[in-house]
């Protein structure tokens, strides 16, 4: 049983897998306050399948790329439940996770705004790592027979390499569940954020919590 979730994004989202089977799910848009709702979010997912932390195999977490605040709060709260429940947390970044179960080469995106996107490619010869690039530079990148295009400003990568946009196979707490599961039979590191690009904010006045590697 896999305790999955993400805030990653404007949205705290998570799922409930036993089996490869969805038990609860539940998603809310939120531009912020992830902080205040993910535990008590992950407590109704929990009621609802009438299940408790105690019955629990792992925990995944999104790692990113995405918002630095969102990405520290539900990594944090991944290595938080794992270290206290004895079990283990695997991060999943919101790329792999958009792209799992599809078939043929993938182009995995993130809106990074600022016409900016996060990408990653799977399946293919000089598939790119996971990177930053400027929309207008994306027709650069190599685009094999069959190319899928998946995520955020998926139709205007497409576009640029005459591939073909489409949605996710699975929502993203349930993708993120979902690759963990294939993970499970192997020792995991402690998840830490996929931090892409420098913080577009100054750094604050009080340092922030230190995530250790």
């Amino acid at each position: 049983m896999i305790l999955a979730f993400d805030t990653s994004a404007a949205h705290c989202t998570a799922a409930l897998l036993s089996g490869g089977k969805v038990l609860a799910h539940a998603h809310e848009d939120m531009a912020k306050g992830q902080a205040e709702r993910l535990m008590v979010l992950l407590q109704e997912v929990l009621s609802e399948a009438g299940a408790t932390y105690a019955d629990l195999t792992a925990i995944a977490v999104g790692t990113g790329p995405g918002n630095f605040t969102g990405i520290r709060i539900s990594v944090s709260a991944a290595r938080g439940l794992a270290l206290g429940l004895g079990i283990p947390a695997i991060g999943v970044s919101t790329l792999e996770a958009q792209a799992f179960d599809t078939p043929g080469p993938v182009l995995s995106t993130v809106d990074a705004r600022r016409d900016q996107v996060y990408l990653q490619g799977f399946g293919y010869p000089d598939a790119p790592p996971p990177q930053q690039r400027a929309l207008d530079t994306i027709a650069g990148l190599a685009s094999p027979p069959g190319l899928t295009v998946i995520g955020g400003r998926s139709d205007a990568v497409s576009r640029q390499l005459d591939a073909r946009a489409t949605a996710s196979a699975y929502p993203l707490a349930e993708a993120l569940a979902l690759v963990a599961a294939t993970r499970l039979s192997e020792p995991q590191p402690r998840p830490k954020p996929l931090y892409i690009r420098p913080a577009d904010a100054a750094p604050p006045r009080d340092p922030a919590p230190v995530i250790l590697s």
